[in-house]
């Protein structure tokens, strides 16, 4: 088959899949990252395909080149919602009609445990009292966002523990991601973070408790999109 893996910072992924298919592109929107992937693998015994290149704008590639498309690591995550959009959008018109994709993302019904201070007590003080103070940083550093905006909203971009609470982190709750897919993709599974099992959305009680999640899905046989490239 022929893969395309988007966001491969360092070949984390190309070492695992590079192997396994007949033809391997992978692309990441750092330099230095693809530098340092080419430099990694400049011994290859079989070709690959390494490229610096945005995922909201993938135009060197032709409609339908690919059979397997893997965005992993929740790197979708650190882009505006219209971004994502845009991402998906490219991916579909890349991808092969009855392809795959396989994506992780935050997942928004965590955060909302998150969010509940009842949810860090236990009989354990010295852990209540970690658990606590990682609670009143969450809220600190998103001071504008109530325990009732997360219980009601189907996607929100918030801060979290990664990176010291730098980063803006797009979170979304799994019922939503699959309607967000249903424009171009079907038989959309939903497996947790730790587990092989796929899980029933939302009633399973994973979905409540891990903080990602993995989408694979099969890519529809709808019209491509024209290309739109993204800022």
């Amino acid at each position: 088959m022929k893969m395309l893996d988007i966001g491969i910072g360092g070949g984390r992924t190309v070492n695992h899949f590079w192997p396994l298919v007949g033809d391997y592109t992978g692309i990441d929107s750092s330099p230095a990252m693809v530098a340092a992937c080419r430099q990694r693998f400049a011994g290859a015994s079989r070709p690959m395909t390494l490229a610096v290149m945005d995922a909201r704008d993938m135009r060197q590639f032709d409609d339908s080149s690919f059979d397997f498309i893997l965005f992993s690591f929740n790197g979708i995550d650190y882009v505006s919602h219209s971004d994502r959009l845009c991402i998906l959008q490219e991916i579909h018109r890349v991808g092969k009609a009855g392809g795959c994709l396989l994506f992780s993302s935050h997942n928004l019904q965590r955060m909302a445990r998150d969010f509940d201070y009842r949810q860090h007590l236990s009989c354990n003080p010295l852990k209540t009292y970690e658990n606590l103070a990682m609670w009143g940083l969450t809220r600190v550093f998103n001071r504008s966002i109530s325990l009732g905006d997360i219980q009601a909203a189907g996607h929100l971009v918030l801060k979290d523990e990664s990176h010291n609470f730098r980063l803006q982190t797009y979170y979304i709750r799994p019922e939503a991601q699959v309607q967000q897919l249903a424009f171009g993709f079907h038989s959309v599974d939903v497996y947790p973070w730790q587990q092989s099992t796929k899980m029933t959305v939302p009633a399973d009680a994973a979905v409540r408790q891990d903080a990602w999640l993995y989408y694979f899905c099969v890519i529809n046989d709808r019209p491509k999109m024209p290309h739109k490239p993204g800022p």
